[in-house]
């Protein structure tokens, strides 16, 4: 099994080098008052990296939203 996630975890840094090395020009991105000029590789992990981090912090607190109370009468 660990032979498996190294070679996943190979393949995946390999992808990444792709992608970075195919977006290396410069963007600018204008958001609300400010205006950035980064790299697009770099723009779309920042994106990408907000994005998931959202979606685990929404996820985390609508599953505790659900849980049913304890009852403390037993």
């Amino acid at each position: 099994m660990n032979r498996g996630k190294l070679i996943a975890a190979g393949i995946l840094m390999v992808l990444l080098l792709v992608i970075i090395a195919q977006n290396v020009q410069l963007v600018r991105t204008d958001f609300l008052f400010w205006t950035l000029t980064l790299p697009q590789a770099l723009l779309l992990f920042l994106t990408g990296t907000i994005g998931f981090a959202l979606g685990v912090l929404i996820s985390f607190f609508l599953a505790r939203r659900k849980k049913p109370p304890i009852d403390d009468r037993a």
